[in-house]
């Protein structure tokens, strides 16, 4: 892991795979850190060929902010600020869920700068489309971020059951995971500012629609967090987009469903350079 200075603040980051293959930028979604996106996942689209880049958003793990109020397109200038820091004129960009939404703002702001857009689990911007489960928001919200490792620890894993797909979740991976996060930062105080900066991103779609780089939208059947319906959106918003809706499939990305993913992914980087 290294640290950089872009877009006015310290990014961390880390990178998997050769510095000289095509690189590829992971985007990850609210209050999440980079490492959300797990390591044997970034191995495994690293060994498809390419230079893997994760990063914390702003506010997330190791990248913190002054606490002033910012915006999506903020943190998609994050995201560009790095790749121009690392030397990267271009790059594959893939996020998910709010990620999602930075990595299309970044397709629309800086479109030079997106070989392929991959959109996981993630909306246009419509919030009337996204559709989350009452039950699951109920959680959500009757469950606070909590103060000692192992209360925040338990709440993640809740959380993760709730949103995950069912029959794949894993439990004491999950816990792991959640484990690695809070000894990593155990600060809360981002996420509102995070929240705010998703509450005030707009609708995208007509955007979206002004795009011409080759973009795949991966959504969960599944998801009750984030409704099929609004990948099904993200999807029509932009040109000659390819939808994959995985049977089953949560809010997550649960090991057995990786290579279908992986395979996903490369599919659309392979469009960009055909299309070169």
């Amino acid at each position: 892991m290294a640290n950089l200075h872009a877009n006015g603040i310290d990014i961390e980051y880390e990178t998997f795979g050769d510095a000289p293959a095509e690189p590829l930028l992971l985007i990850m979604g609210f209050g999440r850190q980079m490492i959300a996106w797990p390591d044997a996942f970034c191995t495994a689209i690293a060994d498809r060929g390419f230079r893997v880049i994760r990063f914390d958003n702003r506010d997330a793990g190791l990248t913190r902010t002054n606490g002033a109020p910012y915006t999506i397109d903020d943190m998609a200038d994050d995201a560009a600020g790095l790749l121009t820091a690392l030397g990267i004129t271009a790059a594959h960009v893939v996020g998910a869920s709010m990620g999602g939404a930075i990595a299309q703002t970044l397709a629309i702001r800086r479109p030079e700068m997106v070989l392929s857009l991959t959109s996981i689990m993630s909306t246009s911007g419509r919030f009337d489309q996204v559709g989350s489960d009452p039950d699951v928001m109920r959680l959500l919200a009757a469950d606070p971020p909590v103060a000692d490792r192992d209360g925040a620890i338990d709440r993640a894993v809740r959380i993760a059951r709730a949103v995950g797909t069912q029959g794949m979740f894993d439990e004491a991976r999950a816990r792991e995971a959640a484990a690695r996060a809070w000894d990593r930062d155990p600060s809360y105080d981002g996420l509102e500012r995070q929240r705010q900066a998703m509450a005030a991103s707009g609708d995208r779609t007509e955007a979206l629609g002004r795009l011409s780089v080759p973009a795949l939208v991966i959504h969960g059947e599944a998801d009750q967090l984030v409704s099929v319906a609004a990948g099904r959106r993200t999807a029509e918003a932009i040109p000659d987009a390819r939808l994959l809706v995985v049977p089953g499939m949560g809010h997550d990305l649960p090991q057995p469903l990786w290579d279908q993913v992986v395979d996903a992914i490369a599919e659309v980087a392979g469009r960009a350079r055909s299309a070169v």
